[in-house]
């Protein structure tokens, strides 16, 4: 796979899911163990209903501390994850569904969250968007002014 033998230097992932994520974060945790990655996996650990923004605030902690590089957040549409991690600072939380977002979203944007929806992706699909997201790099170039504007609008100080 394409990037994943010769590992980013950005190698510690933070991953979590609620209920109707558990399974996909499953095979996302193994995978990313099998190719050798640091997880911290923050639940949830079951199928059994749980409250989604519990779980984004516990990846996003461990991304603001400095413990993990990238997150991984899993719930149903990936809408409710991404809606949680974006209230966080310094977060840049994307909801990808295709290979080319996936790419983008690091290239340009500098995001350091991807948010998957296990009830609109399936597993093959995702494993392919998580090999992508963990294995780009951020352009820097123009896209470094504009992700200043991100943390500006974010601190309040955009005009």
């Amino acid at each position: 796979m394409k990037g994943m033998d010769q590992k980013d230097a950005r190698h510690r992932i933070s991953l979590a899911c609620d209920h109707a994520g558990f399974e996909m974060k499953q095979a996302v945790l193994a995978f990313l163990k099998e190719h050798g990655y640091t997880v911290f996996d923050r639940g949830c650990e079951g199928t059994e209903s749980v409250d989604y923004p519990a779980y984004a605030h516990l990846v996003c902690g461990d991304l603001q501390k400095g413990l993990a590089d990238l997150g991984i957040l899993i719930c149903g549409t990936g809408i409710g994850m991404s809606i949680a991690a974006n209230k966080h600072k310094g977060i840049r939380a994307a909801l990808c569904d295709n290979e080319f977002c996936a790419e983008m979203t690091r290239r340009h944007n500098d995001a350091n969250v991807l948010c998957l929806g296990a009830r609109v992706t399936d597993v093959p699909t995702a494993l392919k968007l998580v090999e992508i997201f963990i294995s780009t790099s951020f352009e820097h170039g123009r896209h470094e002014k504009r992700v200043a504007m991100l943390n500006a609008l974010e601190n309040g100080f955009f005009s």
